[in-house]
């Protein structure tokens, strides 16, 4: 499974304060916790409160690129934020993202042409979050579709059917979870799916049980990818083992540290 660690972002306290004050030895302790951890790439995001997100994404970038050597996510809504990452970045980015809007399919999709760069597209539009899996299936199609259009390869795309909090929108997770194996059947070859798991549990009282429980049976319905927090161990462990049992992986009785030290 390709994990993209969620930690480097401006909307915690200490990677604000680290930003605002070019405070390199905390965001480099944070990357390199991550990778070491399992993250195989690190979403970069500036944070609402950056008052120069260009700048702060090009420091960032290039702060995090001195210490690891994984692949970077740029997050961002903003296309010139990502390109100022693009233009830095060593090994081949992701751009967080891209809606099913035409007018951001017009912008991203050359974008991730220009800089042969995945794209995570989410299933969303001016309408906002779809309500059940056949609008998600919908919407995936439409992206799919100006990939292709754009001669951008699907390999190359991340589908996410964006998950919602269970506590505030629980019959979605159900739809969410269909949607990661409707989404494999658009094409030939398929493209990926991704979600942001810590979504799913927000502003619930057991978030680390319900991130675990929900990763486990999105990987069963075919998930490739998730942002996600690779410093908790317990959902570390849980997704290595998701997949040895669904034979991805070969059983020794030291799976867990093999899988850590492959």
């Amino acid at each position: 499974m390709f994990i993209i660690g969620e930690l480097i972002n401006g909307m915690y306290k200490q990677v604000e304060r680290a930003i605002r004050e070019k405070d390199k030895k905390a965001i480099q302790k944070i990357a390199n916790e991550q990778v070491s951890s399992g993250a195989n790439c690190l979403d970069v995001n500036c944070g609402p409160a950056s008052k120069d997100p260009l700048a702060d994404m090009q420091w960032l970038v290039e702060t995090i690129q001195e210490v690891v050597q994984v692949p970077l996510s740029l997050d961002s809504t903003k296309p010139k934020v990502i390109e100022a990452g693009l233009k830095l970045v060593k090994k081949k980015a992701v751009i967080n993202s891209t809606s099913a809007d035409q007018e951001k399919l017009d912008v991203f999709l050359p974008l991730a042409k220009q800089y042969s760069s995945f794209l995570i597209g989410l299933t969303m539009d001016k309408k906002g979050v779809p309500q059940d899996k056949d609008q998600r299936l919908e919407l995936a199609a439409a992206i799919a579709a100006g990939c292709q259009e754009a001669d951008f390869p699907l390999s190359d795309l991340f589908l996410d059917p964006i998950v919602l909090p269970v506590n505030v929108a629980q019959p979605q997770a159900r739809h969410v979870l269909d949607s990661i194996h409707e989404f494999k059947l658009l094409a030939n070859p398929s493209p990926k799916t991704i979600v942001g798991l810590s979504n799913v549990s927000q502003g619930t009282c057991t978030r680390n049980l319900i991130n675990r429980t929900f990763l486990i049976m999105a990987l069963g319905a075919g998930l490739d990818a998730a942002i996600l927090d690779p410093l908790d161990k317990e959902l570390m462990d849980s997704l290595i083992t998701a997949e040895l049992i669904l034979d991805k992986q070969i059983y020794c009785d030291s799976y867990l540290d093999a899988y850590r030290k492959k």
